[in-house]
């Protein structure tokens, strides 16, 4: 299956692309394009692909404006840090949503409904009722995890997620609250925690940590596109470093 990407970030395009090829063998990107205005004359001059990738918001406008000009038959999984764009996407092809940082396995389920959609030669299936009706309450179709449960001398208490700064990976996995207490809590790896985070209000740093949008005191950028982040008080010890693959994405997360 060939594919097109539409994104402005060549680095978050690399990194997306890196993870089709690892989840789906058979999809080849074709092409990655970094405006609307190459999309426009890539699309004038060549055949449509079985697939499409868009970043919604791009440099010169948002990639919807695509379907004003082109009436495209192939599915789109639309890819973005924001989710203010999910009723228009869906309306224009949309066979999934994806909140940046894209996780494998939702990218995978995605490419999956493109699979089924393009074998049966039909228009992604769209229920316009259904989506009014999570995105007018976001809680009925995505539930996120509300409380962690941490052990103190043999107890048990709940901490509500909204008041955990970080999730750090040292010999087992800790959390740090916004006052500076630190809990140990029952889970083996970051992957499992991150599945049950809202990934608007948390991000995957590294390895280590996941932290909360609110923690972040300031970034410092270094040599080769590097960042260290710096946590709030009382939290302020912990200096986080992200890689330069993930530099662009966290800004587009940070910055809202």
């Amino acid at each position: 299956m060939k594919a097109v990407i539409i994104e402005d970030e060549e680095i978050i395009a690399k990194v997306l692309q890196n993870k089709i090829s690892k989840v789906a063998k058979d999809v080849d990107v074709i092409t990655v394009l970094p405006s609307l205005k190459t999309a426009r004359k890539w699309l004038s001059e060549n055949a449509e692909p079985d697939m499409m990738f868009m970043d919604i918001q791009l440099s010169d406008g948002v990639s919807f404006d695509i379907f004003k000009e082109y009436t495209l038959k192939c599915p789109v999984i639309f890819t973005t840090a924001y989710d203010e764009y999910a009723m228009r996407a869906f309306k224009a092809n949309g066979v999934d949503y994806l909140l940046k940082p894209v996780k494998e396995t939702e990218l995978l389920t995605a490419i999956d409904k493109c699979r089924k959609i393009t074998g049966e030669n039909k228009k992604p299936p769209i229920d316009i009722q259904e989506l009014i009706l999570s995105l007018a309450n976001p809680s009925a179709s995505v539930k996120y995890k509300e409380k962690f449960i941490v052990n103190i001398r043999n107890q048990w208490m709940p901490v509500n997620t909204k008041d955990i700064a970080c999730f750090c990976k040292e010999v087992l996995n800790y959390i740090y609250l916004f006052n500076g207490e630190k809990y140990m809590i029952d889970y083996v790896t970051l992957e499992e925690i991150e599945d049950l985070l809202d990934p608007k209000q948390f991000y995957r740093a590294n390895r280590q940590f996941i932290i909360n949008i609110e923690a972040v005191q300031s970034v410092k950028p270094l040599e080769y596109s590097k960042l260290i982040i710096k946590l709030k008080e009382p939290n302020h010890k912990l200096e986080i470093d992200m890689s330069r693959l993930k530099s662009p994405e966290f800004k587009k997360w940070l910055d809202r």
